[in-house]
């Protein structure tokens, strides 16, 4: 291996170096597309990242959510975080296994990959004055929402999306999943970190239905489309 070669030298135009370097980033949930989440970010240059989840490894989720068979009974954030140090022994990690709390520190940027409406609600409302950016990715089946975060611009319109649990579609995000919807859903994620990074406009409420190949997005300064609602 040429150990003089830039690996960041492919995307320096897409992902600015300094300031990646300088964001530190935590992901609360890292199942199906947090998982994902992580090792993209691993990839990209985050140098300093949390992983916040409760939960272990089970069988399933090597069909829809990337562990392998022998991390099965393993907490989800001990597993990422090897496989994270796989790509890139050099990130400082922080590992928390427990559910979110109010007196967690997180980073800079916060990627919600949880199941939970109310979770997200409680996320936004411990947060909301402490990060500068919120990506919150939903998905049900083959259909992934995006909803991007900035406190100081989009704050009242991203509580809009946080209807009550009753009102969210039967089951959870990982009650119907697969693992390419999930990757699919972790890269739309990251890329809206790295037009953040390169003071692009964000897109506010991102929706993709897989199977009808059908998108819709409201940008950070349009008018909003029909919520469409899942947990």
């Amino acid at each position: 291996m040429n150990t003089t070669q830039d690996r960041f030298e492919r995307q320096a135009s897409l992902v600015p170096r300094d300031r990646i370097r300088d964001t530190s980033v935590t992901v609360i949930g890292v199942g199906a597309i947090g998982r994902q989440v992580a090792l993209q970010l691993a990839s990209i240059g985050v140098t300093k990242l949390q992983l916040i989840d409760f939960d272990t490894v089970e069988l399933t989720n090597v069909t829809t959510q990337g562990y392998r068979a022998d991390e099965i009974g393993q907490a989800k954030v001990t597993a990422t975080t090897l496989e994270v140090e796989r790509i890139d022994p050099s990130i400082e990690i922080d590992y928390i296994i427990d559910r979110f709390r109010s007196m967690h520190r997180v980073g800079d940027v916060v990627f919600c990959c949880v199941d939970s409406i109310a979770t997200r609600a409680t996320v936004w409302r411990c947060l909301q004055r402490r990060i500068q950016l919120l990506i919150d990715t939903r998905m049900n089946g083959e259909t992934i929402r995006l909803l991007t975060a900035d406190p100081s611009k989009s704050r009242h319109r991203y509580e809009s999306t946080l209807f009550a649990q009753g009102d969210a579609h039967a089951g959870t995000c990982t009650a119907k999943s697969t693992i390419y919807a999930a990757s699919i859903a972790a890269g739309l994620s990251v890329h809206q970190l790295t037009r953040w990074l390169r003071d692009m406009p964000l897109d506010r409420d991102f929706t993709f239905n897989l199977l009808a190949s059908e998108l819709n997005v409201t940008g950070e300064f349009t008018p909003s489309f029909q919520e469409n609602r899942f947990a």
